[in-house]
């Protein structure tokens, strides 16, 4: 009863943190289906954990930081690590993966529309598991965790709360290259698990409009980067800001031109 209470106060302090989660939950098993959606989630969501108890004991792999327990009793930990922060990787990872897959892949000319607004995509499993889609799913992962830790690093100022800090302050907002790393790890490890997964399972049902699908997806990345970037112009980090925005841009640009069907 006492993790359920904990659970439900966990709910109430971080509403947002849940309302990302029921998007993710909702995509994914527009996508890829109950039983691929499961995994995905349990798989991240024990890499995150067990990398964040790593961390916060070796360094290791987001480098040396720690939490100090300040919402101890008002939310969910799992040993030192707070369930939100570590549930949050899982649905992140798949915005990333979306991302990735609307950047990379192939175009179904099989079944083209003429009046369609976007392109439609081609989703087998030998691509969306591909070595490409693999590194460009980590990358955009730590991408987004530029724009997420430098403000979640200044929760004191807004409704976060001041949870976790560095002993060693980075270059980027204070936030050190190394927790970057460790995001780009996490995902590396989660993908090269569920991948073979993917492969093994019963093959998907022909899906009608994959594009619209993934755009669940997609929306939900650019979803949590809004989110985050409007707190960050919110408590007056505006330089910090602009520098998410323009760090991210490009790739929104490539990502519509891509999809988007010409006029």
């Amino acid at each position: 009863m006492e993790v359920f209470d904990l659970f439900i106060k966990t709910i109430i302090l971080r509403p947002y943190v849940f309302i990302f989660l029921a998007a993710f939950l909702f995509s994914a098993v527009q996508l890829i289906g109950w039983p691929r959606t499961w995994r995905f989630w349990l798989i991240s969501w024990a890499t995150a954990f067990v990398c964040e108890f790593s961390s916060t004991r070796t360094g290791i792999p987001f480098g040396w930081y720690f939490y100090n327990g300040s919402t101890v009793g008002q939310e969910l930990y799992f040993s030192n690590v707070p369930f939100m922060d570590s549930i949050s990787f899982s649905f992140l990872l798949f915005a990333s993966y979306c991302v990735a897959l609307g950047l990379l892949l192939p175009f179904d000319f099989s079944t083209r529309i003429e009046l369609a607004p976007l392109k439609e995509v081609r989703f087998d499993v030998g691509t969306r598991t591909s070595w490409t889609v693999y590194a460009l799913t980590a990358f955009l992962f730590a991408f987004i965790d530029m724009v997420i830790d430098p403000v979640a690093l200044r929760g004191d100022r807004w409704f976060l709360g001041k949870i976790y800090d560095y002993p060693d302050p980075g270059w980027h907002f204070g936030v050190p290259i190394a927790n970057y790393v460790g995001w780009a790890i996490v995902g590396l490890i989660s993908l090269a698990m569920y991948f073979p997964l993917d492969r093994r399972l019963s093959p998907l049902s022909p899906l009608q409009s994959i594009t619209q699908r993934l755009l669940l997806g997609i929306g939900l990345y650019y979803g949590v980067l809004i989110f985050n970037l409007g707190v960050t112009f919110w408590i007056g980090e505006f330089f910090m800001g602009m520098s998410g925005v323009l760090m991210h841009l490009p790739v929104l640009i490539i990502l519509i031109i891509r999809l988007a069907r010409a006029r």
